[in-house]
């Protein structure tokens, strides 16, 4: 009997065919695909956020569905499938929980981290920072760049340093010539998420949050115009933000 991930497998190959296949998936890459399945990881958690179960079921799928298509593409070139894909996650589990699947007695997230950081070690070829995505989004990359740091103690004793960081940074900006602006924002942003982490926010997080606050808020000010807020003037449209923010306070 064929499992439905058999079926999955089956499908991907079919789609792959050289010669009876999707011209469009025919021709992709890793490099290609690698933004869906960013894509894609974003609409699980999406999912999530909104409790959306039924959705969640699909949008787990579509992610699945970037797993395969990557393990089938690494198939045909002769250097893993989707089995070794599998077993490969398999291992690192019952590695990371001796207590569970081996004879150790201890556990917890600190024997995780602990496990964790011999395996980076036995992989990098550089320093502490070894090993962070390039792929990642930025405001997590820098969140994971700066624990990396703080873990070998490059790291502000309390959250007053960040906070402090964030004001020079802002002065640098007003300060920068056209040339330099950009620079000076990416610095800005990434002391943002510095103090954002030593106060124990997720930055991605929060930054989602306003982004649905802000999604949210505009359409109440778009259904408050009745069709008719582009043509409003800036003081009009104002007033109606202030209108649908006090609206959302209970």
């Amino acid at each position: 009997m064929v499992t439905p991930i058999g079926r999955l497998r089956a499908v991907m190959a079919r789609l792959r065919d050289p010669v009876h296949g999707c011209e469009w998936d025919v021709a992709q890459t890793f490099a290609t695909i690698a933004p869906y399945t960013i894509e894609e990881a974003y609409e699980v958690a999406d999912a999530i956020a909104r409790n959306d179960l039924p959705d969640l079921k699909d949008e787990l799928g579509d992610l699945l569905l970037q797993v395969v298509f990557h393990a089938r593409m690494a198939e045909e070139a002769g250097a893993f499938d989707l089995d070794d894909v599998a077993d490969a996650i398999v291992g690192k589990m019952e590695r990371r929980h001796p207590h569970i699947f081996g004879d150790s007695v201890e556990g917890g997230h600190q024997h995780w981290e602990q496990i964790k950081a011999e395996e980076r070690r036995a992989k990098a070829q550089g320093g502490a920072l070894a090993g962070v995505a390039a792929g990642l989004p930025a405001l997590l990359r820098a969140e994971k760049l700066q624990k990396r740091a703080a873990r070998v103690g490059f790291d502000w004793p309390d959250a007053e340093g960040p906070r402090a960081k964030i004001d020079e940074e802002l002065q640098e900006v007003a300060d920068a010539s056209s040339d330099e602006i950009e620079g000076e924002i990416g610095d800005l942003l990434f002391a943002v998420v510095n103090w954002a982490r030593k106060l124990g926010v997720d930055p991605e997080a929060a930054l989602r949050s306003a982004n649905a606050k802000f999604e949210r808020r505009f359409a109440a000010m778009e259904h408050a115009a009745d069709g008719q807020f582009p043509q409003l003037g800036l003081a009009e449209q104002e007033r109606l933000w202030a209108q649908a923010k006090a609206e959302e306070r209970p």
